[in-house]
């Protein structure tokens, strides 16, 4: 398929002068290979190569050449966070705005099934659509089965069950020849064509007809509507001559059999970009073919790094698991720090790390860009051993995470969301507060009453509910909340826009006996927890800091460390490829943590894990402290 592009869209002469508009430089051969290509291919974009950056200038390049009116170019990311980014880079250059509209389309996987194919399914049944959220459906699933006797069966059937209530909220649509059959995380207890069996079907489908759903049902609706209607794929490829993928790495079977039936017949243009080692999201269905399709043997390769230098660049380049990759470092070559404790010196390990941050790391940059304490687990398991996680090293992160899941009145969830609130970490704190709002609202929401939407689907515009929501967030988040006067405002506020959102009154924020509990104001502001900042590795993905620590945390199994076990293979005394599963998996999340920092990257580890490597680090350039009381 001939695209509609002048025929100087991607000349060298044009891209030069976009580039300098949008503030990019472009020495390396690479950028110019994608930047030019018309092409399918699949680029491999090391961390800090500025792959999105790349992405924006192509798009404002071809914004800039589009000559059609009614076909368009569709981007489609894993995440709101990277699809936001990218429409932000586009419209630093002028013509790029003209991405934002009709013929084309910038979204996630997610909405472009539901805007596409499942949407359209369900209105063309006379169906309609409230909310598609997991947490939504689950609450809305767990109220349903205890209505009256249309589900005494499957009731009594997974009261006996260890995981009943997860059986249930986790039901989903999967398409099998063309029909939609229901299913759980796992085997049902029961034959579908049982009473129970048949009750769990009809209880899914009820709230399918309400207009609830799962992500995953999307997927599994639309699949169905290809099927049904063959001629739709062809007439999307038609609509969508180029397709761009981002962040193909965390695209997963369901997404990838999606995409190829709608995109694959070989008429649409299908760039893919992404870094197939930071692939790390789990408990969505994987396979291998996933992971093996991207990159493709002969991607094009974005192997220099301007986030950080030769030392970290090196080291990464030993962690990459999925597939190897020489990683060049093209930024400043900062400190390589390795702490070593032992049991009694845990609660010393993070002020060290803050101390070397304040000795290695400009003080105007930190006061922009707080040091970043990144672990693996938040919370210690069972075993026996010392430390595990986050929590045990930073107990105020435990503290706080368990009172965003479990808050005993919205002063608290407020305290809690604005112990996050840093920069760099405003979304999430946003993202926090807003969803343990609509945790506690849930239950106290009638029946009929439409549940709560997730912060990304809620409105920008001031003029609307969604827009209010947002305001009165930022201010529950930024505002002087200890202020008289100031928190009951706020209460009274949110009262309102949850009203307005649920389409049914909820309860009064200002009355103590509110089910949210006391709405008493915060005894004092709220503050971070310290100099630094604390989270996991998996939500830190995509972000860069100035300093970063990687706390020794227990693996899965309960048997190793994951900086202990990394710490051979950067000693160059392991070899990553023929290690297990389980010690590849915990390396992709030491990968995406190493590859954060652009002045200060350490490690932290019990001192009889470094022993047999502390040598050989010394000797690769690396900073090591050992902090423990009997050194």
């Amino acid at each position: 398929m001939e695209l509609p592009l002048t025929p100087d869209t991607l000349s060298k002469d044009k891209a030069e002068t976009v580039a300098a508009e949008m503030g990019l430089t472009l020495p390396h051969q690479e950028q110019w290979d994608f930047l030019q290509s018309l092409h399918t291919m699949d680029l491999q974009a090391a961390p800090g190569s500025g792959k999105t950056s790349l992405v924006g200038l192509k798009l404002a390049l071809l914004a800039k050449g589009w000559t059609s009116a009614t076909q368009g170019v569709c981007v489609l990311s894993h995440t709101n966070t990277a699809k936001d980014e990218i429409k932000q880079r586009i419209t630093t250059a002028t013509a790029g705005r003209r991405f934002l509209g009709y013929p084309h389309f910038i979204g996630t996987i997610q909405s472009f099934t539901h805007t596409f194919l499942a949407g359209p399914a369900i209105r063309g049944q006379g169906g309609r659509i409230v909310v598609v959220d997991d947490a939504a459906y689950a609450a809305a699933a767990q109220r349903t089965l205890m209505k009256g006797w249309d589900y005494a069966n499957l009731r009594s059937t997974l009261k006996h069950q260890q995981d009943g209530e997860r059986l249930l909220s986790d039901a989903q649509f999967v398409c099998d020849g063309g029909e939609l059959n229901v299913v759980s995380y796992r085997s049902l207890p029961f034959r579908t064509d049982s009473k129970s069996g048949g009750e769990f079907a009809a209880l899914k489908r009820r709230l399918a007809w309400a207009g609830i759903f799962r992500f995953q049902d999307m997927y599994a609706i639309a699949e169905r509507h290809l099927i049904r209607a063959p001629h739709l794929a062809r007439a999307i490829s038609s609509r969508f001559p180029f397709v761009l993928l981002d962040e193909m790495q965390d695209t997963d079977t369901l997404q990838l059999r999606l995409l190829d039936k709608v995109f694959g017949s070989g008429g649409t243009v299908v760039q893919r970009v992404g870094d197939v080692n930071q692939r790390i999201f789990s408990g969505r269905l994987k396979d291998d073919i996933g992971a093996a399709a991207f990159p493709s043997p002969m991607a094009t390769e974005l192997p220099v790094s301007r986030r950080f230098g030769g030392r970290i660049a090196e080291l990464a380049s030993e962690l990459t698991v999925h597939r190897r990759q020489k990683i060049i470092g093209a930024g400043l070559d900062g400190t390589v720090a390795l702490l070593l404790f032992d049991e009694q010196s845990v609660p010393e390990v993070v002020p060290a790390f803050e101390r070397l941050a304040a000795e290695t790391v400009p003080e105007d940059l930190l006061s922009i860009s707080p040091p970043r304490v990144l672990g693996a687990r938040k919370r210690p398991g069972a075993a026996q051993r010392f430390p595990q996680s986050i929590a045990c090293y930073v107990p105020e992160f435990d503290a706080a995470e368990k009172t965003s899941g479990t808050h005993a009145s919205l002063a608290d969830l407020v305290l809690a969301a604005r112990t996050r609130w840093a920069p760099g970490t405003s979304r999430e704190a946003a993202t926090d507060l807003w969803d343990g709002i609509r945790a506690m609202a849930r239950p106290y929401l009638p029946n009929q009453a439409t549940p709560l939407p997730p912060l990304i689907r809620l409105d920008r515009s001031p003029a609307t509910v969604g827009g209010r929501t947002r305001a009165i967030l930022l201010d529950f988040l930024t505002g002087p909340v200890e202020e008289a006067g100031t928190w009951e405002s706020l209460c009274a506020r949110l009262t309102v826009a949850i009203r307005d959102l649920a389409g049914a009154v909820a309860w009064d924020l200002r009355d103590t006996s509110a089910p949210l509990g006391p709405a008493a104001r915060p005894a004092a502001p709220s503050t971070r927890l310290g100099p630094s900042m604390a989270g996991t590795i998996q939500r830190a993905k995509g972000e860069t800091h100035t300093a970063t620590l990687i706390l020794d945390c227990l693996g899965r199994t309960g048997q190793k460390y994951d900086v202990g076990q990394a710490l051979a293979f950067l000693a160059g005394q392991g070899e990553l490829g023929r290690a297990s599963e389980t010690v590849k998996q915990a390396m992709q999340l030491v990968f995406v943590a190493a590859t954060r920092p652009t002045h200060l990257l350490a490690f932290a580890t019990l001192k009889e894990h470094a022993a047999p490597h502390a040598a050989a680090l010394q000797g690769r350039g690396w900073l090591i402290r050992d902090i423990s009381p009997s050194r």
